[in-house]
């Protein structure tokens, strides 16, 4: 069948408009491109009303935020995006003006945050304990030794042992438990998670291994898991914790004003009542640094 000019000119026309019309169904459907998704600031709230705050995951896991952040935001009308991640990148993401307020449990770290001139201030907020966790049958036999001789007696039997490996507050307090037990955690059984505090314990768990972990987040947990306590509790095991204002000087995008109310929140009294009365089934996980507003 022979075609004449008009009819091929009506069929160049209609195949182009099926093509434009099939284009712009694609990208109506089509997801949009991780860089050119809006950012989580949305028009009801404001930049200057969203605050960047770096936790740890222990404090993440252990639902804390969940208890107090909702507090403080209803109070200021604001929103808080929450970052967790261990103590070393908590604070490179502060140094580096990616967060406006950290919230860590590292103390030498903190102090070297604000000497090298990162943080403007730094509170103590609240305080736990670390925990060494282990199997109920306990095969190194560490059960109530204090915690340089426990590492000790896991490194000498070559016990299965688990370490985040990853520069948070839990991992540079194991690093500095190991250094005072004399012993260097090198050896077969030995292995790092390199992930949080949450997924550690259940790799340690699943490995019937032993573990250094905050008691909070065990607290947490302990009913996923079937690790217990036994190393005898000693000041070497205190973890506290403090929150500091990351300094706004030579950083593009750093809501001073948010993360000095945030600061102000948490060591308030009411607030430090909040986080003494934070509990698990009976049990607190938190204890305050400051006064509260039941003494």
């Amino acid at each position: 069948m022979r075609i004449d000019a008009a009819q091929s000119m009506f069929l160049v026309l209609a195949l182009a408009c099926l093509l434009v019309s099939g284009c712009e169904s694609a990208s109506e459907t089509a997801p949009v491109a991780a860089e050119t998704q809006p950012s989580k600031v949305t028009r009801a709230t404001p930049v200057s009303r969203v605050l960047r705050l770096a936790v740890t995951t222990s404090t993440r896991d252990t639902g804390l935020l969940d208890a107090l952040l909702p507090v403080f935001e209803g109070r200021t009308d604001s929103r808080v995006d929450v970052i967790a991640a261990g103590t070393g990148k908590a604070l490179k993401l502060g140094a580096a003006g990616g967060v406006d307020v950290v919230l860590v449990h590292a103390r030498a770290a903190e102090d070297a945050f604000m000497a090298q001139g990162h943080g403007i201030r730094r509170e103590d907020v609240m305080y736990n304990s670390f925990e060494i966790l282990g199997p109920p049958a306990d095969p190194a036999g560490i059960d109530a030794l204090p915690p340089a001789e426990a590492l000790r007696k896991i490194a000498a039997l070559g016990s299965r042992f688990v370490s985040r490996g990853d520069d948070s507050g839990t991992h540079k307090r194991e690093l500095s438990l190991w250094f005072a037990s004399g012993s260097q955690p090198k050896w077969d059984g030995y292995v790092e998670s390199g992930q949080g505090m949450g997924p550690t314990l259940i790799m340690a768990d699943q490995m019937r291994a032993y573990v250094l972990a905050d008691r909070g987040t065990y607290l947490a947990m302990r009913k996923r898991i079937e690790l217990v306590p036994l190393a005898a509790q000693t000041d070497e095991l205190k973890n506290p914790y403090g929150i500091l204002v990351v300094n706004p000087e030579g950083k593009a995008r750093i809501n001073e004003p948010l993360a000095q109310q945030l600061a102000d929140f948490f060591i308030a009294p009411d607030t430090q009542e909040l986080i003494r009365n934070f509990q698990i089934d009976g049990e607190s996980l938190f204890y305050p640094l400051h006064s509260t507003t039941a003494e």
